[in-house]
């Protein structure tokens, strides 16, 4: 039986580029979607024609290489350079022109903040083609690995263990040549020089990294990328990197809004929770949040944002102040009314109505709440261990707290699509598509490509939803509202979104 056999490789063909791209194929989608913009509107870098020298590339086809790139898996300049020569898709959608990895590079590096911009005005469209409900919000984080080694991250503990080893290290090869003077010979004896001054230029080195490590006021620092941090992933491990939020909505999973950070998810919730609203241009939702983020202060923020958050409790551990399971804390019944608690065995706790302060990474005021019947209690064994008694103590933020704790446990059907809202997008991204580090330094930089990876999710998910003429269909659409679009976008930039945080930050606070 014959082999089905191809055409010679000599034979000539008359054909375009147009013939050999689909209607359906996603390259005809980024070529609409980029030729639509106005890029100087979003802060991109735009490059000017010039009377001299050589005539520089359009903005619009570097955008148009990362969209395609990080679309099907390619982020590194050099081969998207290559891309260009051989990919018959890159070349229909750039006509043909081919730059190099150089300035393929700069782009990606020169313009995080536009890229923040343009995944915001995507939202803001998929949000006017229906594709987003501003309803119920996932929200959720991932850590993505920094270009930072773990030898390049130090704290004063790892310094201090370091200058410890060089100092007895050093000590040893001074005693050494003490003890041996006679006996070690010219070359030995210049070895063990050359060893002990290469351990005095490492401590200058680790004294130089503790000095700037007090200055900076962090508790550690990063040599390779000054803004990487070591973080918990999974468990026990740690790894340098950042943590990668963001918010999906639960309609079609798309997400609404992204931002990086290089600390963990406790301190992370209003800041995610508003940049969602105000993305989607919406008076309230109701935000689905894992038990990471469940923190009184970020609560509190986000009611008074009108965000409401249903965020699962931690559970409760046992120490020396909670004995046995039927003296838990939840076990003592607050009444707002004579703001006293009731113990299990029916002894009023009271206040002096005094505010303490606990002054920490997340410092918040206090009352406590004690009875002296406890010194006399035959069950105070099995309450707590300390001599003068039980005491509760209730944060500024409880009734925030309790509000929400509340409606976590009676929306339990709910919360369980947490995980089926925002869970999937983080394995597609990292395990799919391979982006689970970043080559970029700085948190700006890795903020800009990673609302590039958040963008193209989007775009795959909605042309998957909708296929590409539709969607094409709906941006033709979206033409007139556009200025008045992007008005409204820049002024929700970075400045804006803060000035936004500071508001609710004050409101609270008043």
């Amino acid at each position: 039986m014959q082999h089905i056999l191809g055409i010679s490789r000599y034979q000539m063909r008359i054909s375009s580029l147009e013939d050999t791209i689909s209607q359906e194929n996603q390259v005809r989608f980024i070529d609409a979607f980029v030729l639509f913009l106005d890029l100087s509107k979003l802060d991109f870098e735009v490059k000017t024609l010039k009377k001299e020298g050589r005539p520089s590339y359009d903005t619009k086809a570097f955008l148009k290489i990362y969209l395609y790139g990080y679309l099907n898996g390619i982020r590194s300049s050099r081969k998207l350079e290559k891309e260009c020569f051989r990919n018959i898709e890159m070349q229909w959608l750039l006509e043909d022109i081919r730059p190099n990895y150089h300035s393929i590079s700069d782009f990606r590096k020169d313009n995080p903040l536009a890229l923040k911009n343009l995944f915001k005005l995507f939202v803001s469209f998929l949000k006017d083609a229906d594709l987003i409900a501003g309803e119920t919000i996932a929200i959720d984080g991932t850590k993505s690995r920094a270009h930072n080694s773990k030898k390049a991250n130090f704290n004063q503990k790892k310094i201090d263990k370091h200058l410890a080893y060089i100092e007895a290290k050093s000590q040893e090869y001074l005693d050494a040549l003490e003890e041996n003077d006679t006996k070690v010979n010219s070359s030995e004896m210049k070895n063990i020089k050359q060893k002990i001054e290469r351990l005095q230029q490492n401590k200058i080195r680790y004294e130089l990294l503790e000095e700037k490590l007090k200055a900076s006021g962090e508790p550690q620092i990063s040599t390779t990328d000054s803004d990487a941090r070591a973080l918990l992933v999974q468990g026990q491990v740690v790894e340098i990197s950042f943590n990668m939020q963001a918010a999906v909505d639960a309609k079609h999973n798309l997400v609404v809004a992204t931002h990086t950070i290089n600390k963990n998810d406790r301190s992370a919730l209003s800041a995610i929770a508003i940049e969602a609203k105000e993305n989607l241009g919406i008076e309230t939702y109701t935000a689905l949040v894992d038990k990471g983020y469940h923190n009184g202060k970020q609560i509190e923020i986000c009611k008074k944002a009108n965000i409401t958050t249903i965020v699962a409790q931690p559970e409760q551990g046992k120490n020396k102040e909670r004995i046995l399971e039927g003296y838990l804390i939840s076990k003592f019944q607050y009444d707002q009314t004579t703001d006293t608690y009731t113990c299990p065995q029916g002894e009023t706790l009271k206040t002096t109505g005094h505010w303490h302060k606990k002054t920490d990474s997340d410092s918040y005021e206090f009352k406590r709440y004690r009875t002296s019947k406890c010194r006399e209690c035959p069950v105070k064994h099995l309450c707590t261990s300390r001599v003068a008694g039980r005491d509760i103590d209730r944060s500024q933020y409880a009734d925030a707290v309790e509000e929400n704790n509340k409606r976590y446990h009676a929306n339990a059907q709910l919360y369980r699509k947490r995980q089926e809202i925002n869970e999937h997008i983080f394995g597609t991204i990292k395990r799919q598509w391979g982006y689970n580090h970043t080559n970029l330094t700085g948190l700006e930089k890795v903020n800009g490509e990673h609302s590039l990876i958040m963008l193209v999710y989007n775009i795959k998910r909605s042309i998957n939803i909708l296929g590409v003429p539709d969607l094409i269909a709906k941006l033709q659409k979206w033409n007139s509202p556009y200025k008045a679009k992007v008005l409204l976008l820049i002024k929700m930039s970075y400045l804006k979104l803060n000035t936004t945080r500071n508001f609710y930050q004050m409101k609270f606070a008043a």
